[in-house]
């Protein structure tokens, strides 16, 4: 009965998270973001020189009553709830990697020779971890666009046709899974290094508990990336630092734009790897993944199910041509 009673909290805390996102500012969803963001989007309809009010344009109901839309939102407490059951106890091995990374360095190489004080570890800490989330982002990123097996999870994502803030949500569960187990691993071997470096507790640059330079990214527009407005930077600053226009043309169904842009915050990875495109080389772009592909992924259910049927398709497909 006790089992049953905390599956039943932990559901219901699920439900819940959702709705402090809006409250909590390491969410891309926090008031301050959503705050900043329509800011942003007022300039943009601005410089568009629009007819239509800008409470019209920023609730455009083509966007946020679409069928699209409703799968977004669903997937917003859908995914609350698998956070809660599944991907938490992930979190709690995080200061484990950590120690034991932190004990390898020592064990391997005895104290550390260098000597930083503790203000240079909590700022090269701090930086070293979003150019390092970042990376690994764009790695992982790229290989759910290359491997067929990671694609068909990937393609929920980029089934949406019409953008909105909440569309970031819209992941299949085992995408979900595998993303936080990267970034938490990520994490926990960087808190290793440094602790190896400066043999005390280190912490974040923070603002309210936020890493500063992450917050810098929410403000400035991240909310746009998932939506209808055209935010650009500068064609030079597009070499850089990722736009929401340019992440927008990553959900273009055009076959000239599938697999560009797909860095998180930094363009420098897409400029390696030779996937970058800026927003002055693709004016006019539609969402999805095209027209044949869209009753495949209209409804939330379908989402769910669809990459394991497909998948599964795959692999007797494998089969049966190496016993020709």
């Amino acid at each position: 009965m006790e089992v049953f009673i905390t599956i039943l909290e932990d559901l219901w805390e699920g439900l819940l998270a959702p709705f402090y996102y809006f409250i909590d500012p390491s969410k891309r969803l926090n008031l301050i973001y959503l705050f900043s963001s329509t800011l942003l989007a007022y300039y943009v309809y601005k410089k568009a020189k629009t007819t239509i009010p800008f409470y019209r344009y920023l609730f455009n109901k083509k966007v946020w009553l679409s069928k699209s839309a409703f799968i977004d939102y669903k997937y917003l407490f859908f995914n609350g709830i698998i956070k809660i059951l599944l991907i938490a106890p992930i979190f709690v091995a995080w200061r484990y990697v950590g120690v034991e990374t932190n004990d390898f360095l020592e064990e391997t190489f005895n104290a550390s020779s260098v000597s930083l004080s503790k203000n240079q570890v909590i700022i090269f800490y701090s930086l070293s971890l979003v150019i390092a989330y970042d990376l690994v982002f764009y790695l992982w990123h790229l290989a759910m666009h290359k491997s067929p097996f990671l694609w068909e999870f990937h393609k929920i994502h980029h089934s949406a046709t019409s953008l909105n803030p909440i569309t970031q949500y819209r992941l299949h569960p085992v995408e979900l899974i595998a993303n936080n187990a990267a970034l938490f691993l990520v994490s926990a071997l960087l808190k290793g290094v440094f602790d190896y470096f400066y043999q005390g507790s280190i912490e974040l640059v923070t603002y309210a508990e936020v890493n500063i330079f992450a917050m810098l990214f929410l403000f400035w527009g991240a909310n746009l990336r998932h939506s209808h407005v055209k935010l650009k930077y500068f064609s030079r600053l597009e070499k850089i630092f990722i736009s929401p226009r340019q992440h927008q043309i990553h959900h273009s169904d055009n076959p000239l734009h599938f697999n560009k842009n797909m860095g998180a915050k930094l363009a420098v990875w897409d400029r390696i790897f030779g996937t970058l495109l800026r927003s002055k080389d693709a004016e006019k772009i539609k969402f999805g993944l095209g027209k044949s592909e869209v009753k495949d992924y209209n409804t939330f259910f379908k989402t769910l199910y669809i990459p394991f049927k497909n998948i599964t398709k795959y692999i007797i497909g494998l089969f049966s041509s190496s016993k020709r």
